[in-house]
């Protein structure tokens, strides 16, 4: 039976369609949903997803104040930035892209982002508000798997699963909403012995390594949902962490590079955005 492609594009647009209501709301009370995206030096890939990202916000009806410096900002000047939207009442979430030229401390950075704010989900307080199962901003693309599984009919309770990365950005929080969904979790890294073996125990697998194509069909249990989450630029152009060809005969379901996890991403950052003005404006 062929595989379940999951439609990355499809379940964003339904995101964004229910995000561009709850705008529509808070405008109707006088609230204009804000956007802050602070973007320092010339990175092609950075600046290619910040107009993405702005792009999202015009779609849906968010205000977007896009603030571009030179790669030689200052740590000082930078952190002053964040502190003035901070204290702006009309800024209701703030994105500082990553990565930060060298010279620059990002983890002070995104620890200097007020974690009410916090919409990409990376501050300490938002990554300890979900080990604690608290009520918090989460980040986008783990945030964006879940919403694809439920998309799906995919419920991860009882379920294995396996994600392959430890990144603060997706292995760690993807790990921990999986775990609130009742899935029992195993992280794997560079340092797992037996690998391939391990994956291969997972009803859910999500690859989140940053190497093109290394996940074939010799990691993947028949019959398991497989989620990649890697975006690799190759000489064959954009490919996966997961070999999609020798794989998807085997999975269930899985979710192709480009157009899967890709698009959830943003879709989830305006959610995120939104959410930070309804929590404000209460």
């Amino acid at each position: 039976m062929a595989p379940v492609i999951i439609d990355g594009k499809k379940v964003a647009a339904h995101v964004k369609e229910r995000a561009a209501e709850r705008v529509a709301a808070l405008k109707a009370r006088g609230v204009e949903p804000g956007l802050a995206v602070i973007l320092v030096g010339d990175d092609p890939a950075s600046r290619a997803y910040v107009d993405m990202k702005e792009r999202d916000c015009a779609q849906v009806g968010i205000r977007s104040i896009d603030v571009r410096l030179p790669a030689d900002t200052p740590q000082a000047e930078l952190e002053a930035l964040v502190d003035g939207f901070n204290a702006d009442p009309a800024v209701h979430g703030i994105l500082v892209q990553l990565p930060l030229p060298d010279g620059l401390d990002a983890e002070a950075v995104i620890a200097r982002i007020a974690p009410e704010k916090d919409v990409d989900g990376f501050h300490p307080v938002s990554i300890g508000r979900l080990v604690r199962g608290l009520p918090a901003l989460h980040a986008c693309t783990p945030a964006g798997v879940m919403e694809l599984l439920r998309a799906y009919g995919i419920d991860p309770r009882g379920k294995r699963a396996v994600v392959v990365g430890r990144s603060v950005i997706v292995g760690k929080p993807m790990a921990l909403l999986l775990l609130q969904a009742d899935a029992t979790v195993t992280v794997c890294h560079s340092k797992t012995a037996d690998l391939r073996a391990v994956c291969r125990e997972a009803d859910i697998l999500v690859a989140a390594i940053g190497r093109a194509r290394m996940i074939d069909a010799s990691y993947v249990k028949p019959g398991a949902v497989v989620i990649d989450v890697g975006i690799n630029r190759t000489d064959a152009g954009l490919v996966g962490d997961v070999d999609f060809e020798s794989v998807a005969p085997i999975a269930s379901a899985i979710t192709p590079v480009p157009g899967g996890v890709g698009p959830m991403t943003r879709a989830m950052l305006m959610e995120n955005t939104v959410a930070a003005s309804e929590e404000a404006s209460r």
